[in-house]
């Protein structure tokens, strides 16, 4: 009995320690936050663990982890039937309201995880999608587009592209009955860079006889350049999305050489001497000018004069600077011709100066933007509602996202 309570003691003990992690006083329900990040640690180390042993990519073996405990089967429901096909010949998950109006609004969803991780099949976004197609009247149509190490851009953005395209198509209204004036594009996290570049790209295209009404940008990444900006410097230690990970995430978006972390990660690939980042392209990410006095605090820049030899960069430079990876890069003639936008951010978050730059970009474009800021929130915290760890912050930006939709398409 004896041993039974020490051993008892000890796992405790040890569970804890895992756990416990200083967060800042005032993000949302820190332990639920803990709780989350312990869970998503646990899938990283046994992604690495398996990479160690040989078994597969670290990346692969997660998401198959993932895959076993939260991808559910298509259910359908009183309320909402639920399909799985493909949108443009990408996997989609459709939501379809019963009853309600002929002609429903319509609104194609991208996914977060880095361009690598989760699946719109995940249980998360599942009743996300459920409950925007119910609340909305609204067809919703969840894409689940290739993934790094497999897939790199811009393989993830032709997806996104062919699947809005489809999605925005004649056959594909009629068959689903969507009205052609109440379109939305919407993704968060990197499938919120997805739906930016989607909103650039056919925002500007004149071929397209119907367009996207609006744009909906949960915690967007939106460049590769600065890994310094205040939320990055703020946040970089934040779960559930550190920046360490962030500069992992990119590299393999990108197919470049995972060595080049620490580049990343100082600032070396954007410094004063590589010649592809010009002056104007600076002034499109430049957080002294784009963030108000409450954002930047005490925080200075990084920007170094030398950094890595231009040979060891180059190879990704293209991608660093295409507008399709980094949609806070873009022109404002490209920005001012996109539809009216929604952008959420998080204070507890290493993306959320990516977010709010875009914002102000976008308005001074003349494009009407709903900034929508959470002073409690975190990475991720809107789509994580199936877990026991649900927030408050992530019930109320999710029905304030909702909201909004409702309000605005």
């Amino acid at each position: 009995m004896r041993l039974r309570w020490v051993s008892t003691v000890l796992l405790s003990a040890a569970a804890a320690y895992y756990i416990y992690l200083p967060l800042p006083s005032a993000v949302s329900e820190p332990w639920k936050l803990m709780l989350l990040d312990a869970l998503f640690r646990g899938f990283m180390h046994a992604g690495e663990l398996a990479h160690t042993l040989g078994v597969g990519h670290r990346v692969q073996v997660m998401n198959k982890v993932v895959s076993w405990v939260e991808v559910i089967e298509a259910r359908s429901c009183a309320s909402v039937h639920v399909t799985d096909t493909t949108l443009g010949g990408v996997p989609t998950r459709v939501f379809q309201p019963v009853g309600g109006k002929k002609l429903k609004r319509g609104v194609v969803y991208f996914h977060g995880g880095g361009w690598a991780l989760l699946s719109g099949r995940m249980r998360s976004y599942d009743i996300l999608c459920r409950k925007m197609a119910e609340e909305l009247d609204a067809v919703i149509m969840s894409v689940d587009y290739r993934l790094a190490p497999d897939a790199v851009f811009p393989e993830q953005y032709y997806d996104a592209m062919a699947a809005s395209r489809a999605f925005l198509s004649e056959p594909v209204r009629q068959r689903y009955g969507m009205d052609p004036e109440r379109m939305c594009v919407s993704g968060d996290s990197a499938g919120g860079n997805l739906a930016a570049a989607v909103a650039q790209e056919l925002g500007s295209d004149d071929s397209m006889t119907v367009k996207f009404k609006a744009q909906a940008l949960i915690y967007p990444v939106l460049q590769a350049l600065d890994f310094h900006t205040p939320s990055y410097q703020q946040n970089q230690d934040v779960p559930i999305l550190y920046r360490l990970q962030m500069a992992r995430f990119w590299l393999q978006y990108l197919g470049a050489d995972p060595s080049l972390e620490p580049v990343f990660l100082a600032n070396n690939h954007s410094s004063l001497d590589q010649p592809a980042f010009t002056a104007e392209m600076r002034s499109k990410l430049d957080w002294t000018a784009l963030l108000p006095a409450e954002r930047k605090k005490h925080f200075q820049p990084v920007v170094k004069a030398t950094g890595s030899p231009v040979t060891q960069v180059a190879p990704m430079m293209p991608a660093l600077t295409d507008v399709r990876a980094a949609p806070l890069l873009a022109e404002q003639g490209v920005l001012g011709r996109t539809p009216r936008a929604y952008v959420m951010t998080c204070e507890f978050d290493v993306l959320r100066d990516d977010g709010l730059m875009y914002a102000g970009r976008l308005r001074e474009a003349g494009v009407a933007v709903t900034s929508d800021h959470y002073e409690d929130g975190f990475h991720g915290c809107m789509v994580f509602s199936s877990l026991p760890m649900w927030s408050r912050v992530g019930q109320r930006s999710m029905e304030n996202y909702i909201r909004w939709l409702d309000q605005n398409l």
